[in-house]
């Protein structure tokens, strides 16, 4: 019997050891803004915080970190990384105040958004209204809602399919420019447009 307990002990380490270690690659943020992840297990944790810092899970559950070269890392997932989805895109258009009309400079913003679509075979868009603090609460939630509908119906005019664009109404929540109340600030009454 002790051979047999012995023999499978020396079968587990065996394949304990032949199995790859985990890895887990930080890779820089397709908008340049930093990141971090926590890589967690039962013998211990680490933080990657570094594009291309990796954290190493060995067959014991023990966690390293180590730095990996940028282009080591996209030699090894060349494949991996060329079926990454495109960067996603932001736009912002500016509106008239009290409106769902676009301020004239923003108008010719909406032929390089057509022309972003184009280059994405099934885009996701997301598509969120904003407003300055002129007005209710309840007429900026309304207006911002309205302003994001209106954008929406221009994409599908382009032939995007509705179900594809999600809208979403902040009101006065989040400014570009912080304001006092009643403050008219044209940065702030906005759609921002996230195509990805």
């Amino acid at each position: 019997m002790g051979v047999i307990l012995a023999l499978l002990a020396f079968g587990a380490m065996i394949i304990a050891q032949s199995v790859p270690p985990e890895r887990v690659i930080l890779l820089p943020n397709q908008d340049g803004t930093p990141s971090a992840v926590v890589v967690k297990t039962a013998k211990g944790e680490t933080v990657i915080d570094t594009p291309y810092q990796m954290a190493g899970i060995g067959g014991g559950g023990a966690v390293s970190a180590t730095s990996e070269k940028a282009d080591s890392v996209r030699g090894r997932y060349r494949a991996t990384l060329a079926a990454l989805p495109p960067a996603a895109v932001s736009f912002t258009l500016y509106f008239e105040t009290g409106t769902d009309v676009l301020v004239p400079d923003s108008v010719p913003l909406l032929e390089r958004i057509k022309n972003e679509l184009a280059q994405h075979a099934a885009p996701e868009i997301i598509v969120v209204g904003h407003t300055d603090r002129v007005g209710t609460l309840e007429f900026n939630d309304a207006l911002s809602i309205k302003r994001a509908e209106a954008m929406r119906q221009v994409l599908v005019d382009t032939g995007i399919p509705h179900e594809r664009i999600v809208i979403a109404g902040r009101g006065e929540r989040e400014p570009l420019v912080p304001t006092a109340d009643e403050v008219d600030e044209p940065k702030n009454r906005r759609v921002e447009i996230r195509v990805r």
